[in-house]
């Protein structure tokens, strides 16, 4: 499970285009935060998850959040102020063995895009030609189809799609997305043949409700999740900020928390039990400044107790110690050393972590300032 929010320019606090996403996985899937530097390349394919796909000429700086074992990336943000998450959501389609899953596009498109526009595009182009699909799931099985937030400092889309079939909205002020198809019988671009092909299904006008599975969906509470986010956003028009966004992140259907309350409809996602199976493993808000992004990585998991750390994706990233993997390491990596604290709250939760959130956040806000400051001496 996962969710996605941007908040365009025009309706925030400070004027920028805000971007975020909490990635929801197994709880032992660890998350590489990395930075890819630009390249040049002669190579003529690039291996993706599952597929040889052919490779451009030039790929772009970008910053991304990934599932260890996959190429692709749940979340990012590249050097020219791109930034796309993905969801899954789940359709009564066919799902594929073999494709590009959501991730793979994700990273193909911000590596090779100066535009949201230009992502799309991006993203549809590779959906029409080599279709989307594979397990992603480490330890399991899971298959699904997926959706998109796609944002620069100037415009935004939501971007929804079912096998090689696609929808696009451009986003007018504030748009969420969750584990759900969310657009109904009015978008702004969709797939060659879509209309024809919802016509042979006799299955009516609105693409969600024509392709959504209705047990799965109502099952992941998507529904529910994206309806909470949209609010939140719409209520705050012209006050959305920084803490505004990480306050939505953290959050949890039920306060003051307990892991042994978690549902479905949280944002802050707590794993526990079979029908919720998945925790935050990571988060990220990026602040899309027309010079240069500002990005807001926890690179760890549970953003309700961890700390939103400033990173300037030109810059690259500090030593987060060996990338994790599947089992914990000993505390090596970042993402480990910290799931063993989120591991040992969970028996004592509601004593001991708003203390250890309370002095993250703390650390937060001057971590915040002081990257702002930076960025007013360097641009």
């Amino acid at each position: 499970m996962c969710d996605t929010l941007v908040a365009l320019k025009g309706y925030t606090k400070g004027n920028v285009t805000i971007f975020a996403k909490n990635s929801d996985r197994e709880p032992n899937e660890a998350q590489v935060l990395e930075y890819i530097p630009p390249a040049q390349h002669t190579e003529e394919k690039v291996k993706t998850t599952y597929l040889f796909v052919e490779q451009v000429d030039e790929t772009y700086g970008v910053l991304i959040s990934r599932p260890f074992w996959m190429w692709g990336a749940e979340m990012g943000v590249n050097e020219h102020g791109v930034a796309i998450g993905n969801e899954a959501v789940f359709t009564r389609e066919k799902y594929a063995d073999k494709g590009l899953t959501g991730m793979d596009l994700l990273r193909l498109a911000l590596e090779r895009s100066r535009t949201a526009r230009e992502a799309l595009e991006w993203i549809t182009g590779l959906l029409e030609e080599y279709g989307q699909g594979g397990n992603c799931s480490y330890f399991g099985k899971m298959f699904y189809h997926n959706s998109f937030i796609i944002a620069d400092p100037r415009e935004a889309w939501v971007l929804e799609t079912v096998g090689k079939h696609w929808v696009a909205e451009r986003v007018k002020d504030v748009r969420t997305i969750s584990n759900a198809l969310s657009i109904g019988e009015k978008w702004d671009l969709s797939s060659g043949g879509l209309e024809e092909y919802m016509k042979q299904k006799n299955c009516g006008k609105s693409f969600k409700e024509c392709f959504s599975d209705r047990v799965y969906t109502w099952v992941s509470k998507g529904r529910d999740r994206q309806q909470y986010t949209q609010k939140q956003l719409e209520n705050n028009l012209g006050k959305i900020d920084f803490f505004l966004v990480a306050r939505i992140m953290r959050s949890h259907s039920h306060e003051p928390y307990d892991p042994s309350r978690g549902s479905n409809r949280d944002i802050c996602m707590h794993a526990g039990g079979f029908t919720r199976p998945s925790q935050t493993a990571s988060s990220m808000i990026a602040l899309l400044f027309e010079d240069a992004p500002l990005v807001f990585a926890t690179g760890t998991s549970l953003p309700c107790i961890s700390m939103y750390k400033p990173v300037f994706v030109n810059a690259g990233l500090p030593d987060l110690g060996p990338k994790p993997a599947s089992a914990y390491d000993g505390g090596q990596s970042i993402w480990w050393r910290h799931e063993m604290l989120a591991r040992k709250l969970v028996y004592n939760y509601p004593r001991y972590a708003p203390r250890i959130a309370s002095e993250l956040h703390s650390l937060e806000r001057d971590y915040y300032e002081k990257a702002l400051e930076a960025r007013a001496l360097s641009f």
